[in-house]
């Protein structure tokens, strides 16, 4: 890699559908947000010759962050496709965001791609999301590759940042991970910076300098060799270390020189079965330039060293029934098999879908089976349905040039499907199959909405299924106990996108309002209660007594109703009247408007009229007899509790388990688990972990996740009860 020299923008810098597998490259950028992965993107396409020297496109766009919202923002916050084409090979460059709001959209990259671009920043050094990332990758034995930017900060120190990137990725084998090029400073500046001006090979031991704007190659002079024989030592070895030859380390250390073009090809090998991971430097162009630093020798390493679909592993399918099937690896003649990795929405094209074909060949105009499985706790229904696809395109910027086909291995995006969503699968309409969904974390911090005004209201319920299904890590929830519409989302930046999206793509005005966690009631001690309906008015009255007890039972137990009554007071078919009676007032809550659990109510006497009483009014007297049953007993404040889990890296557990404490958490136990992390098992009020997924984030600096689920309901502190009491009084 990096023995070519190259004077033109590629063989073909606009990548349209590609004709076989071989020639397709499908690779994600992966970094924190900030580390410089959309610059690299765009420079990478001007290397190319997909845009001009500005970064634009034929209309003024950017290749990517095109979005209004990302220019507001000044980040990423959506996956986004950036195709070009170097030596005849089509590269799909998969730019995700590098905020841990937005991982969805890099779970979506990783789905869609082949191989893993490390984007690291030499001021800012490896963060701990980016870590576990790698970790992601490492155990899908996905190939990586690092790649160094930000050398022009006067801090930038591409050595120690080497070592540093070797330390984090390495693991047990730091030796896997050494750079291919070492960069070269130019003259001294007045305020005393020397800014990278080229690259040394060091396998090929060659200079290419880009001082100009332009990639030129040149014999290094002589006193510059014996700067790089250290570093150019220990990427032969590293290689040969990985090498299927096995008597290659053995020549080797005999003194047997290596053939400079035997180690390329065994590190190409190398890099695309997941063994050794280059590091690599890149810096923009400056203005008016052709080429920034390193990516000529970036695009090369995708080329010629990334793996092609077709040495990817064919992924598990069944049938919509559950039943295994077996693909051929990547066959644009076999069934079709293709995931929609991306939904969005454009105000003048409609609904567009980003799709990666992993089998058969995908035509515009076809009908496919769309099959949508394992996401109905997300607000996504299951559905199996025909569909006839619009128009294929390859997107560029705000571009989408057209193509006929897409093969198995590459990627495009699909017009007018109106019911596929994120995840969802496209087969042959006569043998549809289905992928099983990509894994998605839980969104766990919720958002309560309500419509702004009543043309809101209309559009609102329309607008939250069409969000929805564009982002799977996002869910709503109508929540039955406190009559909220909420959204989960995965932090506060997901969530001011989804109210962006709604007020810009849908017209839909939303208020945010406090979020309410389902409380319930319950008795503290036993009680009595007469309920007297008694009324007439012309014609039948009304005429319904009933006596009840009330008693607490144990969490869990629900509404037990018992019959005690003797000698006929009540009769027998007026029983069930006033166990419905109770029954719906329970749900209404007899203190606080909340629904009342853990109680056994018992009828014991009552008293009935021949002609006036009825069905109806033994539920009204049930109901008052519960009500006066309450006026009498101590209420009890039930509220949810979550157990809830923590995976936090060793340095931050103590802080962690206080700031758990601190939320009136019991912690449950620890367990040690691998790579320095333990995993704390906790239960918390559900009251106190409404922002937990913000304050975690910022408590861990980002390194911790968690999960939480539904354990019970148990009484509520007095003072905390007695202050949301005051809240309903003071509200109503």
């Amino acid at each position: 890699m990096g023995d070519k020299t190259h004077t033109h923008p590629g063989a073909a810098g606009r990548a349209t559908a590609a004709d076989r597998p071989t020639s397709v490259r499908n690779v994600v950028l992966v970094g924190h947000s900030g580390a410089g992965k959309t610059t690299l993107v765009e420079a990478l396409a001007l290397t190319a010759g997909a845009v001009n020297r500005a970064g634009r496109v034929e209309d003024g766009g950017c290749v990517s962050d095109y979005d209004e919202m990302e220019h507001r923002q000044h980040r990423s916050v959506q996956l986004s496709l950036v195709p070009v084409a170097w030596d005849g090979i089509k590269i799909n460059l998969l730019d995700t965001p590098g905020y841990a709001d937005f991982v969805g959209e890099l779970r979506a990259g990783l789905r869609a791609a082949d191989a893993a671009l490390f984007v690291v920043s030499a001021s800012d050094g490896v963060d701990g999301s980016t870590r576990m990332v790698w970790e992601e990758c490492a155990a899908v034995g996905m190939p990586r590759a690092i790649v160094i930017t930000h050398l022009e900060s006067a801090r930038a120190d591409f050595e120690e940042m080497t070592r540093i990137c070797a330390e984090a990725f390495g693991g047990d084998d730091p030796d896997a991970v050494l750079p291919l090029y070492l960069p070269l400073r130019g003259p001294q500046a007045p305020d005393g910076h020397a800014p990278v001006t080229g690259l040394i090979g060091l396998l090929s031991q060659r200079l290419f300098d880009y001082a100009s704007g332009e990639r030129k190659e040149s014999e290094p002079d002589e006193d510059r060799l014996p700067l790089i024989d250290e570093a150019r030592g220990l990427l032969i070895e590293g290689i040969i270390s990985e090498s299927e030859d096995e008597t290659l380390m053995e020549r080797y250390l005999g003194g047997e020189p290596v053939d400079v073009k035997t180690l390329v090809e065994d590190l190409e090998r190398a890099v695309a079965r997941g063994a050794f991971f280059p590091v690599l430097a890149a810096a923009p162009a400056a203005e008016g330039a052709r080429q920034g630093l390193g990516t000529v020798e970036l695009l090369e390493l995708v080329t010629r060293g990334f793996p092609t679909p077709l040495e990817r592993e064919a992924p598990r399918v069944t049938t919509p029934e559950g039943a295994a099937r077996e693909l051929r690896m990547c066959d644009p003649d076999e069934s079709l098999v293709a995931e929609v990795v991306k939904t969005s929405s454009d105000p003048y094209v409609g609904r567009i879908s980003l799709v990666r074909v992993f089998s058969g060949t995908l035509r515009a105009d076809q009908t496919v089976h769309v099959s949508g499985h394992g996401l109905a706790d997300r607000g996504h229904e299951d559905h199996d349905v025909d569909e006839r696809i619009g128009a294929l395109s390859t997107p560029f910027g705000k571009q989408q040039r057209p193509v006929t086909h897409v093969i198995a291995g590459d990627l495009a995006c699909v017009a007018k499907l109106s019911r596929a969503e994120t995840g969802d699968t496209l087969s042959a309409k006569d043998d549809p199959l289905l992928m099983a969904p990509w894994e998605m974390p839980d969104p766990l911090l919720p958002l309560a909405i309500q419509a702004h005004s009543k043309p809101d209201e209309d559009k609102l319920s329309q607008g939250l299924a069409r969000l929805v299904a564009e982002d799977p890590t996002m869910r709503l929830e109508q929540n039955q106990d406190t009559h909220q519409v909420v959204l989960w989302c995965l932090g506060e930046a997901h969530a001011d996108v989804a109210l962006e999206r709604l007020r810009s793509r849908y017209g839909v005005q939303v208020d945010v309002v406090p979020h309410r966690v389902s409380l319930r009631e319950t008795f503290g001690n036993r009680a009595a209660g007469r309920g007297r309906h008694v009324k007439q008015s012309g014609g039948h009255g009304q005429y319904a007594i009933c006596e009840i007890e009330v008693e607490p039972l144990p969490g869990g137990s629900g509404i037990e109703f018992v019959d005690k009554v003797v000698g006929g007071a009540v009769p027998r078919q007026f029983i069930p009247s006033v166990e419905k009676g109770v029954r719906a007032q329970a749900a209404k809550g007899v203190a606080a408007g909340h629904p009342l659990i853990d109680v056994r109510i018992t009828l014991l006497d009552g008293k009935a009229h021949s002609v006036d009483s009825s069905d109806a009014a033994f539920q009204t007297a049930g109901a008052l007899a519960l009500r006066e049953a309450a006026a009498g007993a101590r209420i009890h404040l039930l509220e949810p509790v979550a157990e809830v889990g923590v995976l936090v890296g060793d340095d931050y557990v103590g802080a962690v388990m206080s700031d758990l404490s601190g939320r009136r958490g019991k912690v449950l136990g620890t367990e040690q688990t691998n790579g320095g992390r333990t995993l704390i098992r906790a239960e918390v009020p559900e009251i106190e972990i409404g922002r937990y997924a913000v304050d975690l984030r910022s408590l861990s600096h980002g390194t911790a996740r968690f999960d939480r689920r539904y354990a019970r309901h148990e009484p509520m502190p007095a003072q905390i009860a007695e202050r949301l009491r005051e809240e309903v009084r003071t509200a109503s």
